[in-house]
């Protein structure tokens, strides 16, 4: 239910509560990871994210491409983050004498392109295994989402499967969720590490 962009988009826009969850899970990690790799605290990455989809309700009905929500959400949250940072450095220092104070100035660069990407490559990764079954997400996660995953006498008792059949699983798993990234238009796996 709710795959697509569009169709989220649509829902919200009928009212549907369901529709407002999902996106907002969908979306919150890469929302709220664009002000904190600016250089932002938490609470100002927490009043961005709020910010962000406060303005999408509040556009909702004028958004033209609703399949291309993702890039409007990013949008939106690069400029608030970069108006955050402008901001901030605009307020009068608590000590006019002090010269300095170079190490408590934000950095003004912009988020690199190259960052944004990761960041939008791993937010589609993680939205193409939450469409997998819970098998196979649960495999994945367990395998891939951490940084020592266990081993596969655990994976097998934890799943409640035979210990060899975790390679074959493995791999269905793998395919299943590259026919859904290639469903949903999303080209990963570049050599970026």
């Amino acid at each position: 239910m709710y795959d697509s962009d569009l169709q989220l988009v649509l829902a919200c826009r009928r009212g549907d509560q369901l529709a407002w969850e999902k996106l907002i899970r969908r979306y919150q990690r890469l929302i709220y990871a664009i002000p904190l790799r600016a250089g932002l605290d938490e609470d100002q990455a927490a009043e961005i994210f709020q910010d962000v989809f406060t303005t999408f309700f509040q556009k909702l009905n004028d958004i033209e491409e609703p399949e291309k929500l993702q890039a409007w959400l990013v949008t939106t949250a690069r400029r608030k983050t970069w108006r955050t940072i402008a901001k901030s450095h605009t307020r009068p220092r608590e000590d006019p004498e002090a010269t300095d104070n170079a190490a408590t100035v934000p950095d003004e660069t912009p988020l690199p392109d190259e960052q944004l990407l990761i960041l939008e490559e791993q937010h589609q990764i993680r939205t193409a295994v939450s469409m997998l079954d819970e098998r196979c997400q649960k495999l994945v996660q367990m395998l891939f989402y951490q940084a020592q995953p266990p081993s596969y006498t655990e994976i097998a008792a934890s799943l409640g499967i035979p210990e060899g059949s975790i390679g074959p699983t493995r791999a269905r798993c793998l395919a299943k969720l590259l026919r859904i990234l290639k469903k949903l238009d999303v080209h990963v796996f570049s050599d970026k590490r």
